[in-house]
Parts: C-alpha cells; sequence; structure tokens
C-alpha cells in the first residue's frame, strides 16, 4: 500500500455523522507535482451496506459533485477494489478519480473511494416505471442493457474483470444523457483459470445457476447470466427468478428453464453429484413474456440464460445481437431530443473479434465518419 501513502489524510472523529463533514486530503506531489489539499463537503448518505457507506459529496476547490465510497480498511492487505478500479477505463464503468485513507479517534482506518457522482440507479429508474404502472419504454430497455454488455466486454476481455454482484442497483444511470455506468466493484475478482472461487457470491435474483450448484471454477459468464436476468426484469418490470432462499433460487430457475439434464449439471459444477430434481419441462420463452414483445428480446433473454456456461454468448456478441439494432440506426434520438450518448467508440475490446462482429458492432454511417475501413465478410476491404 506503499503507493497510495501519499494520499492518506488523518480525520478525527472520520465515522461518525458522514454528512456535513468536511474531509481534507492532499493529492500530488508526485514526479515533481505540487501537492495540493482537496477538501470534500459530505451531502447525503446515497448507499450503505456491511461494506461501509457511500455519500455524495461536493469537492469545496472545483465546486464538482463526486460520491466517497468509505470503506473500512485492513491495515494487512491491500483493497481489491481500489486496486481492480485503478485498471478500468471506459465509458461504462464507474471511473475512480482519486483515494485517500482516514483515521478514527479508535484508530481504524479507512479507505475513500472518491469517484464520479452519477445520479440514479437502474433499480431506482425500473422502480419510478412500476410506481405508475408502466413498462420501461423498449428504447430504454435497449440502451441500458446494451450499455451495460459494453461495460462488460470491456472488463471481461481488457482488465480481465468479473463483476460478480451485477444487478440493477449496481448499475448508475443518468437521467438527462442516459449514459450508464456499471458501479460497486466490491465482490469483483480477476479470475484465473484453475484457482477456486467462493461459490456464495452475487446477489440471490441474479446469482447463475452453477453458483447455486457450488461451483468454484466459474468464468465470467456469471455476469452473462446476472445480465440476462437484468434484461428479462427491464422487460417484465419485476425480477425473473424472484427466490427467497437459495434452493428457492434454484427453483425459480428450473419453472423457466425446466429441469437441468446431467450433462448440464455437469458443465455448471462437475464435482455435483446430488442429482434429485422433479422432472419439469421448460416454460416456453413467448409465454414468459407478453404477446407484443419483440421475437429479438426473447431470443436474446434465451441465449443469455443458459444452464451451460459456455453456451451463453459473450458480452460483445450480446452487443451485436439484432434486439439492439435500433440502436445502431443513423437517425434516433432520444424523447427529450438528446443524441444517444456514444455507444460504437471502442477500444481493445475488438482485439480478436471477427470482422463479421466487428461489422455488425459499429453501423455503416459510425464507420464513414470515423474513416474505418473494415472486412466484409467476403473478405473483401470496405
Amino acid at each position: 500500500m506503499a503507493e497510495d501513502q501519499e494520499m492518506s489524510a488523518s480525520v478525527v472523529d472520520g465515522n461518525n455523522a458522514v454528512t456535513g463533514h468536511i474531509i481534507s486530503t492532499t493529492i500530488g506531489g508526485k514526479n515533481g507535482e505540487p501537492k495540493q489539499t482537496v477538501s470534500y463537503m459530505a451531502e447525503r448518505v446515497v448507499g450503505t451496506g456491511s461494506f461501509g457507506v457511500v455519500f455524495q459529496a461536493k469537492c469545496l476547490e472545483t465546486g464538482e459533485t463526486l460520491a466517497i465510497k468509505k470503506v473500512l480498511q485492513d491495515r494487512r492487505y491491500k483493497n481489491r477494489e481500489l486496486q481492480l478500479m485503478r485498471t478500468m477505463d471506459h465509458p461504462n464503468v464507474v471511473s475512480l478519480k482519486h483515494c485517500f485513507f482516514s483515521t478514527t479517534t479508535k484508530d481504524e482506518l479507512f479507505l475513500n473511494l472518491v469517484m464520479e457522482y452519477v445520479p440514479e440507479t437502474m433499480y431506482r429508474v425500473l422502480k419510478h416505471y412500476n410506481n405508475v404502472n408502466q413498462r420501461m419504454p423498449l428504447i430504454y430497455v435497449k440502451l441500458y442493457t446494451y450499455q451495460v454488455f459494453r461495460g462488460l466486454a470491456y472488463m471481461h476481455t481488457v482488465p480481465g474483470v468479473c463483476h460478480r454482484d451485477l444487478k440493477p442497483q449496481n448499475v448508475l444511470v443518468d437521467p438527462l444523457t442516459h449514459q450508464v455506468k456499471i458501479c460497486d466493484f466490491g465482490s469483483a475478482k480477476m479470475l484465473v483459470k484453475g484457482e477456486a472461487n467462493i461459490s456464495y457470491i452475487c446477489s440471490r435474483f441474479y446469482r447463475a445457476p452453477e453458483l447455486i450448484f457450488g461451483a468454484t471454477e466459474y468464468a465470467t459468464s456469471i455476469d452473462i447470466w446476472s445480465a440476462g436476468c437484468i434484461l428479462a426484469e427491464l422487460l417484465l418490470g419485476q425480477p425473473l427468478f424472484p427466490g427467497e432462499n437459495a434452493v428457492d433460487q434454484l427453483v425459480e430457475i428450473i419453472k423457466v428453464l425446466g429441469t437441468p439434464t446431467r450433462e448440464e449439471v455437469r458443465c455448471m459444477n462437475p464435482n455435483y453429484n446430488d442429482f434429485r430434481f422433479p422432472q419439469v419441462k421448460a416454460h416456453p420463452w413467448h409465454k414468459i413474456f407478453h404477446k407484443r414483445m419483440p421475437p429479438e428480446a426473447i431470443d436474446l433473454t434465451s441465449r443469455l440464460l443458459q444452464y451451460s456456461p459456455n453456451l451463453r454468448c459473450t458480452a460483445l456478441e450480446a452487443c451485436a445481437h439484432p434486439f439492439f439494432d435500433e440502436l445502431r440506426e443513423s437517425n434516433v434520438h432520444l424523447s427529450n431530443g438528446r443524441l444517444l450518448p456514444p455507444l460504437f467508440n471502442f477500444k481493445q475490446e475488438l482485439s480478436g473479434a471477427s470482422p463479421e462482429l466487428v461489422n455488425r458492432l459499429i453501423p455503416e454511417h459510425v464507420r464513414r465518419q470515423m474513416g474505418l475501413h473494415f472486412l466484409h465478410p467476403t473478405g473483401e476491404s470496405t
């Protein structure tokens, strides 16, 4: 943690009343830069949990509104969330501005992660539509879930981060621009092939079945399952698998997908031997959604919510799905007349993608603007 020590700050009584509290810290001082003091006024608590507290704060020097996540720090270990956030830089992942340490009179050490502030969550946006007894307009379902997949495509392939707790509460939404950002990396981890991980992870409604089966070797496809649950929830207006406990969660999944075959159970967890399930037939996807649901929405949901983790499409494949074709049209606008947020400025996450996939991901009008040349499936340059 030595590299962080220049960002440490001593705060007296730092863990009591958060609102109205001013925290000052020193940043800079590296590579001959001058040190400067930055002060934050904590304005209101926006989230609490077992991890600590997140509050909205104002930088007194610049007037900028920020979010600060304050977590108790064990002095013996590095903070994994901090390490991972430092590796990430993407429009659909919440960005870390900087961080500092603070102490209390009891000599407890707290890590403060200073992040960009986004005022809404997908959970609250969904709640708003439910409160007025409406479904979320399909254009917003497409716009929000596409950006979730785009963020995952980056996280999974560039820094190699698995979020492990993707849910509507952990997806931020800017109500003005409708830009979406994945947040809360408190459970995230870089998964290493052959290395065991805990299976008791991820919030219940969004927990992939291999985790319920106790798998300790799993892949970033657990996030794809969670994203599929989010897509279904935005389309339905309510969670697709609302289990009351871990066993009931599996029952809810079986009610929709049917009883997994022995082969599917083996794909989820080869060490699971306790195979005793009532034989339930899969419920047809088109009967789960209302009659007017576009077939592309149902098709994408079915490709994400597969028992076998390796049969789920990747985040990049999900972005290229025809369900999102409307977002790729050149004249699409939001209901407030605004243009869509940037959706096609892909970077390293396209390395290794086939020319066909790249062609589907970046619309022709965008390619022309950017002066990009991609191969046609025939192999001819465009």
